[in-house]
């Protein structure tokens, strides 16, 4: 055999033989010049909001007309942070990791070539000895099985890690936008007592140089309104801040030209008070889900104690003489075993087992402490619309009726005005507790579950619920 004429074209076979199915590689470098540019044009009124809107509208029992041109409303806004949200396009880029891991799990290993190339020092003939072979692992042990289960059980486990995070998603900011929109009833009351405070600070500076009230009285009025214009200018500064985590949380930039409509409705807490938390709760789902993924796992590890065959043909030529045959190889377990990762994976499913028990004892906890403060709090909205907000009017009522009348009663009908005002503020504020309780107790119960989690993908500008 003549190495020098057969060694370039051997290489050359070898070469195009494990070249074939490689892919290459092409650099995508970063641009957040252009990022930003996309993220700025984001609309409520984009072809992907209108379509997501659309496919909800399908689905839904109920449908909703979606035009945010007069105003974005609450159900809308849910649908604009479910297509632009920060952290949901996180959450879907991850599933996609674990979707291509899935996709290409459970592949049979690439044969492998090899070659002995050997010279007889010797003065002989043919003094080359070349052995090559070419070895291929045949699965017995069942492993790549398993490992393609694992794989499909982690994209489930990812997608219900989805549909947690945009139940969250939708859950916070109804809690944001009932903190907006709680300012804004605060600045709407505030505004309204300025008013009435303007024109009694004229009126009582009329009579104090009537000398039909004490000075110092007539004072208090301004000192009065002073102070609730501090408080206006405050709960402004907060709606701004909060109304700017709103437009982060639909995923738009904080100069994007919308109007939002303030919303602070309660719903009935107990609605949903037979529901299967067991079920329906999303973190326990995707606890369950992670679960398998552990039980899967340990199944893999179990397998890949048992050994995989590897066998292929040979050729030998030596002095001129050929040979034809095949290799085999199997690995005995008796030293290893894979006994690290059974042990690794065996605790780790007993630690998701107590994770999911954890957190359904917490979740339990939860939702009786939610259900009981649900409860206080409407006891003390009722008692506040029914007794306490009559007596107030009726005090403020009689109050100015006095100081009308000229006998007095301006301290009377100050205290009357700051203590109506404190008490439609208290009101407003335990209407938001209330609308917070209500998201806290929906998140603890969850939406109604499908049968099946899609593993259809979901980017920038497409989504699928």
């Amino acid at each position: 055999m003549q190495l020098k004429k057969s060694g370039p074209l051997l290489a050359a076979a070898v070469v195009t033989f494990l070249s074939v199915g490689c892919q290459t590689y092409e650099r995508k470098p970063l641009d957040l010049a252009e990022h930003s540019d996309a993220w700025h044009a984001r609309s409520p009124v984009s072809q992907p909001v209108l379509e997501f809107a659309s496919q909800l509208d399908e689905q839904s029992d109920r449908p909703t007309t979606f035009d945010p041109s007069d105003g974005i409303s609450i159900a809308e806004g849910e649908v604009i942070a479910l297509v632009f949200n920060a952290d949901l396009r996180l959450a879907r880029a991850r599933a996609e990791v674990a979707a291509a891991t899935a996709d290409n799990a459970g592949l049979w290993e690439d044969p492998v070539f090899q070659i002995d190339v050997l010279r007889i020092t010797e003065s002989v003939a043919n003094p080359w000895i070349v052995s090559p072979g070419l070895a291929l692992t045949i699965p017995l042990s069942g492993r790549l099985e398993a490992e393609k289960d694992r794989a499909d059980a982690a994209v489930q486990a990812e997608l219900y890690r989805v549909a947690e995070a945009e139940w969250n998603v939708r859950l916070q900011l109804r809690r944001t936008w009932a903190r907006w929109s709680a300012l804004q009833l605060r600045i709407d009351e505030t505004r309204a007592l300025l008013d009435g405070l303007d024109s009694l600070v004229a009126s009582t500076s009329r009579l104090a140089e009537a000398g039909e009230l004490v000075r110092t009285e007539a004072a208090l009025f301004a000192i009065e309104r002073l102070q609730q214009r501090t408080k206006l200018r405050r709960f402004e500064g907060e709606a701004t801040e909060v109304e700017l985590g709103l437009r982060m949380q639909l995923g738009l930039a904080p100069e994007a030209p919308v109007t939002f409509v303030a919303a602070l409705h309660v719903d009935d807490l107990l609605v949903n008070a037979s529901a299967d938390v067991a079920v329906t709760n999303l973190t326990l789902a995707r606890l369950r889900a992670e679960y398998e993924v552990a039980e899967q796992s340990l199944r893999r590890a179990i397998l890949k104690q048992y050994p995989d065959l590897t066998i292929g043909p040979a050729y030998e030529s030596d002095e001129g003489q050929s040979r034809v045959g095949f290799l085999g190889a199997i690995p005995i377990p008796i030293l290893n075993a894979n006994r690290q990762e059974i042990a690794e994976t065996t605790a780790a499913r007993a630690l998701a087992r107590a994770e999911i028990e954890t957190m359904y004892e917490r979740t339990i906890g939860a939702l009786a402490a939610v259900r009981v403060r649900a409860q206080s709090l409407a006891d003390q909205r009722t008692a506040i619309e029914m007794d306490v907000i009559p007596l107030v009017d009726a005090q403020l009522k009689d109050a100015r009726q006095l100081l009308q009348l000229g006998e007095g009663g301006a301290l009377v009908l100050l205290e009357s005005l700051t203590r109506a005002q404190d008490t439609k503020l208290e009101l407003i504020d335990l209407r938001l507790r209330q609308v917070v309780t209500a998201s806290e107790f929906d998140m603890l119960v969850g939406p109604k579950l499908p049968t099946t989690i899609d593993r259809s993908s979901a980017d920038d500008g497409e989504v699928n619920p």
